[in-house]
């Protein structure tokens, strides 16, 4: 079973409105190109714009039941496809920076918000999420277990490694910031030390701070049958603004998951307790 990523590497505009015609145009064209899950970048519903001051963040967020967010759940249904769409979500004290994505029926199976806020800077203006969850993707010729994390979350090992262990084949990954040689390899060292496969949605050259180069690390870093390794980078996006899909070999990503030796195989928890008497206090 293959599973066909549409990475909807998209320049934003000023209104929620045209937020939703230029995604809703994109997720059309993803579906036409045989898409399973059509995945926004970061904070798509206002361009990853955070307003440096509280009553404007407040007023730019909206809720999760809003009607832009839930127009693509209908058009999930509509389209038979999966849609992640991203949004600066209402929230006290202050905002969060959330994903939910949609099934092919439309029903929503993942409401996740990022943990790892950037509070350093922009983000500081925004409440960080609580948790990694992981759900059953239905696809209507089998299942995939999906999760997601945000941006910097990648710059955490512990992100990608609860997901994992939580059961998820598949990390959704929007994004928005420069993706250089570093950012990438956090993403393909989180690919590879977990087995399994992170779709990076960013914005395009145009967008400040951002320069495209989505990809998807399909997280097989080697054939049993075949000498050497091999690239897990399926795709990698070029700067500029285009729809861009990835075919990810589920039957091979899981005969790797079940022969390999990275993911929890190894792993001694039970060792660790120097890590978790830290966390504890810190």
């Amino acid at each position: 079973m293959n599973l066909k990523i549409a990475l909807l590497q998209l320049l934003p505009s000023d209104s929620l409105e045209k937020q939703f015609q230029i995604g809703k145009a994109a997720c059309e064209k993803a579906k036409a190109m045989d898409a399973d899950i059509a995945l926004f970048p970061e904070m798509w519903s206002d361009g990853y714009a955070i307003p440096q001051d509280e009553t404007a963040v407040k007023d730019l967020s909206i809720a999760a039941d809003n009607d832009f967010i839930q127009k693509f759940g209908r058009l999930a249904a509509k389209l038979q496809m999966a849609i992640g769409i991203t949004f600066l979500e209402r929230h006290d004290p202050k905002p969060l920076n959330s994903m939910i994505l949609f099934d092919r029926s439309g029903k929503e199976i993942l409401h996740y918000s990022k943990v790892h806020t950037c509070a350093f800077d922009l983000e500081k203006m925004l409440s960080p999420g609580e948790d990694f969850f992981v759900a059953d993707l239905d696809l209507g010729r089998g299942t995939v277990k999906v999760g997601s994390m945000i941006c910097f979350d990648r710059e955490f090992p512990e992100s990608a490694r609860i997901l994992m262990l939580k059961g998820a084949e598949v990390i959704l990954a929007p994004n928005a910031c420069p993706m250089e040689i570093n950012r990438l390899s956090a993403l393909r060292t989180r690919a590879y030390e977990n087995m399994l496969a992170i779709a990076t949605c960013n914005y395009p050259d145009g967008q400040p701070d951002c320069n495209g180069h989505s990809t998807v690390f399909d997280g097989v870093a080697w054939l049993r049958d075949e000498p050497g390794s091999r690239d897990m980078c399926i795709l990698e996006a070029p700067g500029k603004e285009g729809i861009y899909v990835a075919d990810i070999d589920l039957d091979l990503l899981r005969e790797y998951r079940a022969n390999e030796v990275m993911g929890d195989k190894y792993r001694h928890p039970e060792k660790y307790k120097s890590l978790y008497t830290f966390i504890a206090f810190h």
